[in-house]
């Protein structure tokens, strides 16, 4: 899992900033919206938007804008109709890239996330292309400073999760379950009083591609970029790279 928590550390760093454009909160009530639409408005009968609730509350979303997007998803509001989709390809190096959008203009979305690829190099591919190369999971992301091992590896065993890896190079634990259970070990890690950096339902790559800092450099901007776009609500990559080479970038 190194190259998925290499990502997500750079992409933790980076939402602060998003948070503070507005962008952030802009994707967080899109995702409520559809998960309202999709499922119902009970937060505790709708596992999706139970997950997009407790994300949007750590990034400080403000109640009422939960609240009013819960609404507006369930139909009690009016409010604009999204559609949701996935677009699948290839970025410098051949690492394969997921794209999960929410729009509602297609051909808007279609034409950003196309000139993207174009962009940096990489090409859009069919549909099944690289979701293969991937694997939904529950993923958690602790601070090595913040408890030690075995206090985590018994929380995470009782609790169901299926792995627990030291990633000293990140200065992290990674924590990885089904996603069925996620809520299940989420609730276990609040009860023992364990503080996670970050915790999500996120695609993990089976197999990674290693790429060098010249290489790099290519796939981190088109990774942002796509993120960067208001139709894009998550962006997944099976790359990895050496602390050299980051050393390199930097």
């Amino acid at each position: 899992m190194a190259g998925h928590s290499k990502w997500a550390n750079i992409k933790h760093k980076k939402a602060r900033t998003d948070a503070k454009r507005g962008r952030t909160f802009t994707k967080l009530v899109k995702e409520i919206m559809v998960a309202a639409k999709m499922g119902s408005s009970d937060v505790n009968g709708n596992p999706r938007l139970r997950t997009a609730v407790d994300k949007a509350k750590s990034d400080n979303l403000p109640a009422e804008n939960i609240e009013r997007a819960i609404k507006k998803g369930a139909g009690e509001l009016e409010g604009v109709s999204y559609e949701e989709g996935v677009y699948e390809g290839y970025g410098p190096g051949g690492v394969a890239v997921i794209v999960e959008y929410m729009t509602d203009n297609r051909n808007r979305t279609a034409s950003d996330v196309r000139h993207a690829f174009s962009k940096y190099g990489g090409s859009l591919g069919t549909s099944g292309s690289v979701a293969w190369m991937f694997e939904k999971k529950g993923f958690f992301l602790f601070d090595i400073d913040a408890l030690d091992e075995e206090t985590l590896m018994d929380a995470a065993i009782e609790a169901g999760a299926d792995d627990v890896e030291t990633n000293t190079a990140e200065g992290v634990y990674e924590v990885a379950t089904d996603p069925s259970e996620f809520h299940k070990v989420k609730d276990a890690f609040d009860a023992a009083g364990l503080k996670y950096r970050s915790a999500e339902i996120t695609m993990i790559p089976k197999d990674t591609v290693k790429i060098d800092a010249k290489r790099a450099g290519s796939v981190f901007k088109l990774l942002e970029e796509l993120e960067e776009y208001d139709d894009v609500q998550e962006v997944y990559a099976n790359f990895d790279i050496s602390e050299a080479e980051m050393e390199k970038l930097s």
